[in-house]
């Protein structure tokens, strides 16, 4: 009889370790879920955002007359669309705290108004690259020595332009994400920036008579490369070996600004990664591709965003005082 206290004593200590083990293991799967919830990308940013105000003196949590003074002290050194970031980044802070919102505040939100109107600039756009452009800059490549380099950036220039990839989606492509068809090559990506729920992202490049193809461009880079698994597009050494690492994001970028100053286009400080989506759409819009195609193609789920570019390729073309000078030359004439 005097064993059965500490038998149950030890089936509830079990029980309660359990109930521990239990909480713990869901502790770290919400912790994991909430992280998955936000991307890398604003993850980063926010910390940034943060990083920046404790620099100048701020402390979390804060309230609504530091944050003023906060934004006061930066309104001329800061773009405001960087301010919103940060407003965004501490008030998100304050919400997941299960803490009151400084950010929310009349006040906060009033002077915020105050410095968009006073100091708002308009958001700085990358160059849409032309047809011309890309063919510029292929040329250019065609003409340096053969190379593994070479025949890979020739492959990142043209996948990317026809396949309006963002910089992070081209680097994630692999191997596997590759399906090869009689008329091209689809690329299959499980995951891209606006596709958080990894539903999948599919770009089609068929092959086409000419000389600037992607899909044979992306053939002959896996050949001359002797790559058969992993990333697809892949640092290349001085020495032109080829390594087994992706290449880097900002990688796309470079390449793009050294093209640029080979071709001495003028415009090489605006050239970015995102000069591929803009000069795809744009491009396609100046040659009357149908708008479910252009959207298609570069994956966009906003009609609006599309409708955008279109109005830019085709801002010159399809132009009002076209039809009223054509009028006045007439006028011209009689008179």
């Amino acid at each position: 009889m005097n064993n059965k206290p500490p038998k149950l004593a030890t089936g509830l200590s079990l029980r309660n370790e359990e109930s521990g083990q239990i909480a713990r293991q869901g502790s770290e799967a919400l912790r994991h879920y909430l992280q998955a919830a936000t991307s890398d990308n604003t993850r980063k940013a926010y910390r940034s955002a943060i990083r920046q105000f404790e620099k100048w003196g701020g402390r979390l949590p804060t309230d609504r007359d530091t944050v003023v003074r906060y934004l006061l002290a930066r309104a001329e050194s800061l773009n405001s669309r960087t301010l919103d970031l940060h407003l965004t980044a501490i008030g998100q802070w304050h919400h997941y705290q299960g803490t009151v919102d400084p950010v929310k505040d009349p006040l906060v939100r009033k002077t915020m108004e105050g410095i968009r109107r006073t100091h708002g600039q308009p958001k700085r756009k990358a160059k849409a690259l032309r047809l011309e452009h890309i063919a510029q800059m292929v040329n250019h490549l065609r003409h340096l020595p053969d190379s593994k380099k070479k025949q890979r950036d020739i492959a990142v220039l043209l996948t990317g332009f026809f396949g309006a990839f963002r910089r992070s989606e081209l680097v994630a492509i692999q191997v596997s994400d590759l399906v090869w068809e009689p008329e091209g090559l689809i690329i299959r990506l499980p995951r891209s920036k606006t596709d958080q729920q990894a539903t999948g992202l599919a770009r089609a490049l068929p092959f086409g008579a000419s000389s600037c193809c992607p899909a044979k461009a992306v053939k002959m880079w896996l050949e001359s490369a002797d790559i058969v698994s992993g990333p697809l597009f892949r640092p290349v050494n001085r020495w032109d070996q080829v390594q087994a690492k992706p290449l880097n994001p900002g990688a796309i970028n470079d390449l793009l600004k050294v093209l640029g100053d080979a071709c001495q286009f003028d415009f090489v400080p605006d050239l970015s990664s995102h000069s591929f989506r803009r000069g795809l759409s744009t491009s396609a819009a100046r040659e009357r591709v149908d708008f479910e195609l252009i959207k298609k193609q570069g994956g966009w789920k906003n009609d609006a965003t599309v409708w955008e570019y279109i109005e830019e390729g085709q801002q010159l073309s399809n132009n009002a005082s076209l039809v009223l000078m054509e009028k006045l030359d007439v006028l011209m004439d009689k008179g």
